[in-house]
């Protein structure tokens, strides 16, 4: 099974991240509306928002009809994803604290980035470009997910989250069309498979130290507390 996940990342990048990120983000967006006690119908549709919102926006820069509305098996992987989501809540206790659930999130976080970048540098955008609709395809569905729960974007507010998919979307660009095009070798989904590494490696460190971005409140406290 792993030599075929591979050969086929190598054959179309996007086609395996895509399909990876769909199933993982419904899953991830689906156990946040289990907690809330959505019904089965809300669970379906913030499970979905998760999985297609960040990427439909993507489509819709690039000038896209989003691959949402294009094929019945996009809509078939997210609601895999949700399945997925109810399975785990019915046999474990905080289902969307799980290590599967967790999992999910950073793989998820991983995949639209680098399908995002893949995107990008298709049509040609700047190196800004290629970061943003990274940024923008990995965490879109997740501060869509967060309106629809009456909640501020965490992405916003807290964790070390958004910051992992710049820097997948840098690497894609420094090793598809950037410094290090020349270095690491042109072979199909290498780039892809930097991008991926990076934002899911971030993610796991930052999980494991707990890492957050300073607010300006904590920047104020330590200038006030230098002053002293």
């Amino acid at each position: 099974m792993l030599p075929d996940l591979l050969d086929g990342l190598v054959a179309d990048p996007f086609a395996v991240l895509n399909a990876v990120g769909l199933v993982a983000f419904a899953l991830v967006g689906a156990t946040k509306a289990i907690r809330e006690e959505f019904d089965l119908f809300g669970v379906t549709v913030v499970g979905l928002g998760t999985a297609f919102a960040g990427g439909a926006t993507r489509d819709i820069l690039v000038g896209r009809v989003p691959l949402a509305l294009q094929s019945f098996g996009e809509i078939s992987l997210g609601l895999l994803g949700v399945a997925l989501a109810i399975a785990l809540s019915v046999t474990f206790d905080d289902a969307d604290e799980h290590p599967v659930a967790v999992a999910s999130d950073a793989a998820g976080l991983a995949a639209f980035a680098t399908a995002g970048a893949i995107v990008a540098t298709d049509v040609g955008v700047s190196g800004f470009g290629v970061v943003a609709i990274a940024v923008i395809n990995a965490c879109g569905g997740g501060a869509f997910a967060d309106i629809l729960l009456d909640r501020s974007p965490f992405i916003l507010v807290e964790d070390f989250y958004a910051s992992c998919t710049v820097l997948g979307g840098l690497t894609y660009w420094l090793v598809d069309v950037g410094a290090f095009a020349g270095v690491v070798g042109s072979a199909a989904g290498t780039a892809a498979a930097c991008c991926a590494a990076v934002t899911i490696g971030a993610r796991f460190v930052g999980v494991y130290f707990g890492w957050r971005l300073p607010t300006a409140q904590s920047l104020a406290v330590h200038t006030s507390r230098g002053e002293r």
